[in-house]
């Protein structure tokens, strides 16, 4: 068991012949990702790398090669089209590794994700992606950090997600599955519906959650844990010493009011009974401490 992606996902790349998607695609494959399908409109009828058919929509892909997850390295400019397109399309899973979306085109994305009978989830966008290790990798992560095992990362940041799951991994405990949620202030999947799934998930045993200063997605999922969950959590709030109103990195990532602050967060957080590390150096060893494993 897993979450989200497993070695049965059909995968098909918009915007496969660009640059970074074409790079990322073969990466994917490598790694033993069922890449299906690619679209590139005006481009339909060529075969990226010999192997993968291209087609001009992705409702083609779907009815032609069975994608049932989409993979978006669209321009900034015209990737809310593309994520509204694989909607139109019904594809379960959308993962958005774009940065730069405009807010208010993210804005219509989610107003669509939001209406009633629609069909998709969307991870992202500015995302790193999602992995099952072992299995399935759809994204920009190194797939070589990653270990099969029962903890569950989810995270706003791909670096501290990366950081995060080698500590794991050199610890000796892999991971179940990891989502790299983005940290753009509208995106589609949060730290609670990704908390409610590793909850959920039976071989998943322990969780990490990588926050940040901006929001309240933190406080949230935290307060659900508390109600909800018996599985040992431990988390990380990275920045702390900003300073308020400073928009640091994420476009997500701005402390405004009393709301956003670390010391929010990291208080939520402790109320739950989940671990919080101190530095990012330590988040495999805070969730081994808290899980009684060291």
């Amino acid at each position: 068991m897993s979450i989200l992606v497993n070695k049965d996902t059909r995968v098909v790349i918009s915007g496969i012949t660009g640059n970074t998607g074409s790079f990322h695609t073969r990466q994917c494959m490598e790694y033993g990702s069922k890449i299906v399908a690619g679209v590139t409109p005006g481009k339909g009828g060529m075969l990226f790398d010999q192997k993968v058919p291209v087609f001009n929509t992705i409702r083609e892909s779907v009815e032609k090669e069975g994608a049932n997850a989409c993979a978006i390295f669209v321009p900034p400019a015209f990737a809310a089209d593309s994520i509204l397109e694989a909607i139109d399309a019904e594809i379960p899973l959308i993962i958005t590794i774009t940065e730069g979306i405009p807010v208010k085109d993210m804005a219509i994305v989610k107003s669509r994700l939001m209406q009633k009978g629609c069909k998709s989830r969307l991870i992202g966008p500015n995302c790193p992606g999602i992995i099952t290790p072992g299995e399935c990798k759809i994204g920009i992560m190194p797939g070589y950090i990653h270990k099969p095992g029962t903890v569950g990362v989810v995270s706003r940041s791909g670096t501290l997600t990366y950081e995060a799951v080698w500590q794991l991994t050199c610890l000796g405990y892999g991971q179940s599955t990891v989502i790299g949620i983005g940290g753009d202030p509208i995106n589609g999947t949060s730290h609670l519906d990704a908390v409610k799934m590793f909850n959920d998930d039976p071989q998943t045993e322990a969780i990490v959650m990588i926050g940040e200063i901006g929001g309240n997605g933190e406080q949230i999922a935290a307060e659900w844990l508390k109600q909800n969950c018996k599985k040992p959590c431990a988390a990380f709030i990275a920045g702390r010493t900003a300073p308020k109103g400073r928009r640091m990195g994420h476009a997500g990532a701005i402390v405004s009011g009393n709301s956003g602050g670390a010391e929010d967060k990291i208080k939520a957080l402790l109320d739950a009974n989940i671990a919080v590390a101190e530095t990012p150096s330590v988040i495999g060893e805070t969730l081994l401490k808290h899980w009684g494993k060291m």
